[in-house]
């Protein structure tokens, strides 16, 4: 039995090692860089440039909203526009997980200098009350249904 099980296992290496060896080996090209010169100078232009009225209205926009950061209470992550496709933190639907732990919107709170405040949903409060009451209704139903049953 021990024979069958080194044959079948030799067998699978030796058509592993002939696979990855012709898999990774042909004709190698070798191509010479070639450089030119250019008389013309790079002009690279990203966009249109804002108007007074666009940018009147972007700062209006961004008036509305916290100026300082969001913080992540479970890993820290401080939230970047710039990643998020350039939206507030108020913007973002409720769906929005924290970029480094996945970590729901809740979990956010503004940061006041050193001082992280409360989240913008009032943070795991009512999470904990309708917690706790569904155990409270789950032990008098119980009680109940003992003394009535």
């Amino acid at each position: 039995m021990k024979s069958i099980i080194a044959a079948i296992l030799s067998f699978f290496i030796l058509l592993n090692a002939v696979s990855f060896s012709s898999a990774f080996t042909g004709p190698r090209l070798s191509v010479a860089p070639t450089t030119t010169a250019s008389n013309t100078s790079l002009n690279m232009v990203f966009g249109k440039r804002k108007t007074a009225a666009q940018k009147a209205e972007e700062e209006e926009r961004a008036a509305m909203y916290w100026q300082g950061e969001w913080v992540c209470k479970d890993c820290g992550y401080i939230y970047d526009r710039s990643e998020c496709a350039g939206m507030f933190f108020e913007e973002q639907g409720a769906g929005f997980r924290c970029p480094q732990c996945s970590g729901p919107r809740r979990r956010y709170a503004k940061k006041v200098g050193d001082v992280v405040g409360t989240t913008l949903d009032g943070g795991d409060a009512p999470i904990l009350i309708f917690s706790f009451g569904g155990v409270i209704a789950t032990i008098i139903f119980g009680i109940w249904a003992v003394d009535n049953l």
